[in-house]
C-alpha cells in the first residue's frame, strides 16, 4: 500500500503496473479503496503528479462511499428476524413441523410464517428459504408493477416488450435494445417511490438509450424528486439483500 498527502490529507492507494497500458486508469471503490493501473516503467513523480490532479476526485468519490450504508450480514432465517418489504420490515415466525417434505413460505397478519421440516438442518434451512423469499419477492413483485407499469407507461408514452423480475447483481434494472425491461427483485424491499424510480428509469431508456441530458430531462418530467430516489437508492441500496 503505498500513500500520498493533498492538503493535511493522506491518501492511501495500491498500484498495479501492466507491460501493455499506455495511460494511467484510476478507480475508487467500497471495499478495496483507491487503485491505479499504470503503464509498466512509469516513474514515480509523474504517478504522484497526476494523483495530485485527481486528488479532489478522489476525496468526493471516497466522502461519496463513506455515506452508503454497511452491507447487512446475511440472514439466519431465525424467528424474530426482519424482512423489508416495500420499504417496512416484517417479522419472520419459523415453525419446525413433524412429517413435512418442504418448506413453505407465508404472509400472514403482518408477518412472515415459515413451516420447516423438522429434521432440516440449518444449512438445508437457510438454502430454501433463501430461495422462497426471493420467489414470494418475485410473485409479489409480478402482481404489484401491473398498477404501477399501467400508470408511467399512460404518462410517459412508451411501452415495454415486456417486464421481468430475475436476478442482477449489480444492477437495479436493465433495458435492452429489444425493448424488454429486467428488474432485480431485490427492489422489492424498497419503498414504492424507489420501486417507481426504478421503473421509471428503465422505460426511459425505451426512449433514450443513454444517460444524456435530454434522458435526464424526460425523467424529470415524469418524478420532479428523481434525484432524491435515486440518492436514497445509493445509499440505502446495499441494504436491500436478504
Amino acid at each position: 500500500m503505498h500513500s500520498f498527502q493533498y492538503g493535511t490529507t493522506t491518501i492511501n492507494y495500491s498500484v498495479a503496473y501492466k507491460k501493455d497500458k499506455k495511460d494511467v486508469s484510476l478507480s475508487v471503490c467500497l471495499n478495496d479503496g483507491v487503485q491505479l493501473v499504470a503503464p509498466e516503467g512509469l516513474n514515480h513523480e509523474k504517478l504522484q503528479d497526476i494523483l495530485h490532479k485527481k486528488a479532489p476526485w478522489i476525496l468526493k468519490k471516497k466522502y461519496e462511499l463513506e455515506e452508503i450504508s454497511a452491507v447487512p450480514a446475511p440472514k439466519e432465517y431465525v424467528s424474530g428476524e426482519k424482512f423489508a418489504y416495500l420499504g417496512r420490515n416484517y417479522r419472520l415466525k419459523v415453525h419446525k413441523m413433524d412429517n413435512m417434505k418442504s418448506p413453505t413460505l407465508t404472509f400472514k397478519q403482518g408477518r412472515f410464517i415459515a413451516e420447516i421440516p423438522l429434521t432440516m438442518t440449518e444449512n438445508e434451512k437457510t438454502s430454501k428459504l433463501q430461495q422462497l423469499f426471493k420467489e414470494w419477492y418475485i410473485a409479489h413483485g409480478n402482481t404489484k408493477i401491473v398498477d404501477r407499469l399501467h400508470l408511467y407507461t399512460s404518462k410517459m408514452g412508451l411501452v415495454p416488450k415486456k417486464v421481468v423480475f430475475r436476478e442482477q447483481q449489480k444492477r437495479w434494472g436493465t433495458c435492452t435494445k429489444e425493448g424488454a425491461v429486467y428488474l432485480n427483485w431485490r427492489i422489492m424491499m424498497a419503498p414504492m417511490s424507489i420501486i417507481d424510480y426504478v421503473l421509471v428509469h428503465e422505460l426511459a431508456h425505451l426512449k433514450y438509450p443513454n444517460h444524456s441530458t435530454e434522458y435526464w430531462r424526460f425523467v424529470r418530467s415524469i418524478l420532479q424528486d428523481y434525484e432524491g430516489r435515486k440518492e436514497w437508492l445509493r445509499i440505502n441500496g446495499p441494504t436491500l439483500f436478504l
